[in-house]
């Protein structure tokens, strides 16, 4: 197999190559599977789900079916599968036990929900026919757009996906409002000589198609796992304190940020141990004032000084709450001195607390090194002197 003949195709999650005989093939590729799932429950038998299948087509497009070729499948298999009209290609990504979990989480009843089904391993010329549609994707995107910024409507066209069989495309767009599409559908169907059908999405679910890395330097959870997207607010954001700085808070969607919501629960719960500090404190030492908290470790920050961050202490959320009982009875809190209080060191590195000095040259090593030198030097002298004079 020569390597630089191979083609990798993320969106799909194959590996395509033609052979010396000019045979296409094509591989299933698990590093470009999105909303892959670990099969934590491989090798186990189970008659249920003996002959389901869970099938990957573009993206984030996956659906379910029934083996009834009676040909033995497993995770890779490229399959010919049956489509509304015609029939689709796709990747077999899960099978077994697991796919009953899937099936709970896509609301989708085994006993009451009728699964198409699985017709065949696909041939070489189901393989060739499905990447000549694949290579009419970018193209058909691209004029698309182009169709419906002349007919002046207010959508954006994100994705096309074609039918293995090459006689249907999707067309997924996103749209703030309702578009009318019968005018739309015909100029498309003139121009593409394919049946259309239009699928609108979310901005979240166009960025889980498209994929990409976030700011974590991780692959989008959208992308990775996620498949159903709950609502979020900027009350999560203060929860937790974070800057309500709209380019950091909001992600590749220009949405917020899915993860603001996974740590939220968290510091709501933390949240009823925090005291609320409306006013400063009065000690015998002056007025204090919050500086800020840190609510997973219940540690409140104070300074005597106001809007300021200069010589703050910590102070345990309990012991606000006693000197806020204090100052409400009129008396003056007493032992909070900044000097008194312990600090824990934020961090504390592997070979304790040495000295990054310690890697500096000291001038008694300095000294010594010097003289060690001066004595080798003189010896040699010395004895390069005396074997002359006895020559």
């Amino acid at each position: 197999m020569d390597t630089q003949n191979i083609k990798y195709d993320c969106n799909r999650g194959s590996i395509n190559y033609r052979t010396d005989e000019g045979e296409l093939k094509c591989d299933f590729n698990p590093g470009c599977c999105k909303l892959s799932v670990h099969d934590w429950l491989g090798n186990i038998p189970n008659e249920m789900t003996r002959d389901l299948f869970e099938v990957r087509f573009k993206n984030t497009r996956k659906l379910y079916f029934r083996n009834i070729s009676g040909v033995q499948l497993q995770v890779g298999d490229i399959v010919v599968v049956e489509a509304v009209n015609g029939h689709d290609v796709g990747i077999v990504t899960l099978s077994g036990p697991v796919i009953l979990s899937q099936l709970r989480r896509n609301n989708i009843d085994i006993k009451s929900y009728e699964f198409r089904k699985v017709f065949r391993k696909a041939k070489p010329l189901d393989i060739e026919r499905w990447q000549e549609s694949i290579a009419r994707e970018h193209k058909t995107m691209i004029r698309a757009r182009q169709i419906s910024a002349s007919l002046n409507l207010n959508m954006k066209i994100g994705d096309v996906e074609f039918q293995g069989d090459g006689t249907k495309a999707i067309f997924y767009y996103i749209a703030d409002e309702r578009v009318d599409f019968r005018q739309l559908i015909r100029v498309f169907a003139d121009e593409f000589r394919i049946r259309i059908e239009m699928k609108q999405i979310g901005a979240r679910q166009e960025a889980g198609l498209i994929g990409g890395i976030g700011v974590c330097g991780q692959e989008l959870c959208c992308s990775r796992y996620m498949s159903d997207f709950q609502s979020i607010t900027t009350q999560a954001a203060r929860t937790q304190d974070l800057s309500l700085n709209p380019q950091k808070l909001a992600g590749q969607c220009s949405k917020l940020k899915c993860c603001i919501n996974y740590e939220a629960a968290t510091y709501i719960d933390a949240h009823i141990n925090i005291p609320n500090v409306r006013s400063p404190l009065e000690t015998e030492d002056g007025l204090v004032y919050l500086v800020k908290t840190d609510t997973l470790k219940g540690i409140m920050w104070f300074s005597f000084e106001q809007n300021s961050m200069t010589n703050m202490f910590p102070l345990d959320a309990e012991r606000v709450k006693e000197i806020l009982r204090l100052n409400r009875r009129g008396v003056k809190a007493t032992n909070v001195n900044p000097r008194k209080e312990n600090k824990m060191p934020e961090f504390m590195s592997a070979v304790g607390e040495d000295s990054i000095s310690r890697f500096d040259d000291k001038g008694g090593e300095k000294g010594r090194n010097n003289n060690n030198n001066n004595k080798r030097a003189k010896s040699f002298r010395n004895n390069k002197r005396k074997g002359g004079h006895e020559s």
